[in-house]
C-alpha cells in the first residue's frame, strides 16, 4: 500500500502539484521569515558576536547593548586584577545626530568608541586591521556599506555628528543596526562627540580571558564586587541572548513576527488541506474499488498519509532550494538574513507538520470511498 502511494504521486502527478505548491510555498515563507528575524533581531547583538571579548562588564539591569549607562573607569583595576582575565578595554557608546554633506535631514547614528589597536578586541571580526588603523586618526569615522546612501557621504567625505565635524576614512560590511546607523571611531573621537559632560567613564569594559570556556564563572565573580560603583557582568553569550531576547519579546515586535508566522501556517494549512481533498476526491472511485477487493479504511488512510508524508518532502526540497537563492540575493544586497541549525530544523518540523494536518483533513474524504459508489 505503501508503494501504491508513491506510484499514485507519480503517475498522477499533475492531480498533486497544486498541494506540492502551496506546501512549498509555505515552508518558503516559514523559512524566509526566521532568517529575516534571526538577522534582524541578530544585529541587535551585533556589538557582542562581532567582537572577541569573552565577559562584558556593564551598568546592573542593562537590557540591551544599546541601553547601557557608564560605569566608573575604575572597574578596569578590578577585572585586570582577576588572574583569569587576560586583556581589558573600553566600549564608549553615543547616541550621535548625523547631519551629512548632501541634504538628508537629521538620522540618529550609533557611535561605537573602540581602541584602534591591532589587538584590541571591539569588533576584532568584521573590521579590518587596515581600517581600525586608520580610526586612530583624528575625527575619522567608519561606516557600514549599506548605511551610505542613508547617510549620504562617501569615503573622504565631511559629515557632523552632535555639531561635530567628522571624515569617512573607510567602508565596511555587517554592520548594520536597528533603529539606527552604527558608526565606528576610537575611544578619543568619541569622547569629543559626547555632549553629556556627565559621562566621564566608559559604557561597558570588556575583557578576554585566558580560558574562553570559564566565561561564565568569571562573571558571577566579578559580579560580587560593589567597591567601585554599581556594574556587573554577563559572560558573551548570555549578554547577546539578553539583547535579542529583550527586542524581540520586550520591544513587542516579536510578538507581531511570531503573529504571522501563525497566520502563515494556518492559510497553508488550509490550502494545502483543499488540495489533497481535491485529489483525493479526484481518485475515490480508485479507493472505493481496493476498499471492495478487500483493502480496509485503515489501509486506505495509510495511503493518503504516505502522499502527504511525500507532499511535504518534495514541497520542503523545492522550498529550501529557492530559499537558499533568495537568501544568497538578499546577504548581496545588504539584507540581514541569517539561518542556523536549530531554526532550519524548527522550520523542516513546520513544514512536515502542515503536511500531517493536511493529510488528517484529506482523509475525511474517504469516507465517500464506498464500494456502492461503483454501482451508480
Amino acid at each position: 500500500m505503501v508503494a501504491l502511494a508513491r506510484k499514485t504521486l507519480v503517475y498522477e502527478w499533475r492531480r498533486f502539484l497544486p498541494a506540492m505548491l502551496a506546501v512549498g510555498f509555505a515552508g518558503l515563507l516559514q523559512l524566509l521569515q526566521i532568517a529575516l528575524v534571526l538577522g534582524i533581531f541578530g544585529s541587535t547583538s551585533l556589538y557582542i558576536t562581532g567582537s572577541s571579548a569573552d565577559v562584558w562588564v556593564g551598568y546592573p539591569g542593562t537590557q540591551s547593548v544599546s541601553l547601557g549607562r557608564t560605569i566608573d573607569a575604575d572597574v578596569e583595576s578590578r577585572l585586570l586584577m582577576d588572574p583569569a582575565v587576560q586583556q581589558v578595554e573600553p566600549y564608549l557608546w553615543v547616541d550621535g545626530d548625523w547631519r551629512g554633506p548632501r541634504e538628508t535631514g537629521g538620522v540618529s547614528v550609533f557611535v561605537s568608541g573602540i581602541d584602534p589597536a591591532a589587538d584590541a578586541l571591539m569588533f576584532s571580526r568584521v573590521l579590518a586591521p587596515a581600517l581600525r588603523r586608520r580610526l586612530a586618526e583624528p575625527d575619522a569615522i567608519v561606516i557600514d556599506r549599506s548605511a551610505m546612501d542613508q547617510l549620504g557621504v562617501g569615503i573622504g567625505q565631511t559629515a557632523t555628528i552632535n555639531g561635530h565635524q567628522v571624515r569617512v576614512i573607510g567602508i565596511s560590511r555587517g554592520l548594520r543596526a536597528l533603529g539606527g546607523v552604527n558608526v565606528l571611531c576610537s575611544l578619543d573621537t568619541a569622547r569629543r562627540l559626547d555632549n553629556d559632560p556627565a559621562d566621564l567613564g566608559p559604557t561597558y569594559l570588556v575583557a578576554k580571558l585566558r580560558d574562553p570556556t570559564q566565561a561564565d564563572a568569571v562573571a558571577i565573580r566579578l559580579r560580587g564586587d560593589t567597591a567601585f560603583g554599581p556594574y556587573t557582568a554577563w559572560s558573551a553569550a548570555d549578554f547577546a541572548n539578553i539583547s535579542v531576547r529583550y527586542w524581540l519579546f520586550d520591544t513587542g515586535a516579536g510578538a507581531g513576527v511570531l503573529f504571522l508566522a501563525g497566520i502563515v501556517f494556518l492559510v497553508g494549512a488550509a490550502i494545502t488541506s483543499q488540495t489533497l481533498i481535491a485529489a483525493v476526491n479526484g481518485s475515490v472511485r480508485e479507493y472505493a474499488t481496493l476498499n471492495a477487493l478487500g483493502v480496509g479504511v485503515g489501509a486506505l488512510r495509510k495511503v493518503v498519509l504516505e502522499q502527504a508524508f511525500w507532499v511535504g518532502a518534495l514541497g520542503l526540497l523545492g522550498a529550501s532550494a529557492l530559499g537558499i537563492l533568495l537568501m544568497l540575493l538578499a546577504r548581496s544586497q545588504d539584507v540581514p538574513v541569517v539561518l542556523n541549525v536549530p531554526s532550519a530544523l524548527a522550520c523542516i518540523v513546520l513544514v512536515m507538520g502542515l503536511a500531517a494536518v493536511s493529510g488528517l483533513a484529506a482523509m475525511r474524504s474517504l469516507r465517500r470511498a464506498d464500494p456502492a459508489t461503483l454501482l451508480r
